[in-house]
């Protein structure tokens, strides 16, 4: 019996066949752990990041009072779909191949999505 983690894989390499990411269409390649979420532009060509965020140095924001706001995963990972928008709009990219990474399509992996769609990307 095969486990989480190596399913996942497998989705994963069967995505992968298909998507393939160049220097004017990168490849949008999501990330998530338990605690925190990643997204990386990606030029399969060369093999090389163009640009990555994540939301481990974004944190809690804290709000008025004393006591810090409670942000959601979800929330956090919109955030980080905007944050790689903004940074692949100042590397001139507009199109992007969105790579859930074997993930299924929903919660922070669609808030990532959505974030940059937000943002300006387009896929």
């Amino acid at each position: 019996m095969l486990r989480k983690k190596e399913k996942r894989y497998r989705r994963h390499k069967k995505v992968r066949a298909k998507i393939f990411g160049t220097i004017k269409v990168p490849r949008l390649c999501v990330f998530r752990s338990n605690k925190h979420i990643y997204a990386q532009l990606i030029n399969d060509e060369k093999g090389e990041t163009l640009a990555a965020a994540s939301d481990e140095k974004m944190g809690k924001v804290k709000s008025s009072a004393k006591k810090p706001a409670k942000t959601t995963k979800v929330a956090l990972a919109y955030e980080v779909g905007k944050l790689i928008a903004e940074k692949a709009l100042k590397n001139k990219t507009e199109k992007v191949i969105f790579d859930r990474g074997g993930w299924k399509y929903h919660g922070r992996i669609k808030a990532v999505a959505d974030g940059a769609r937000e943002g300006g990307l387009k896929f």
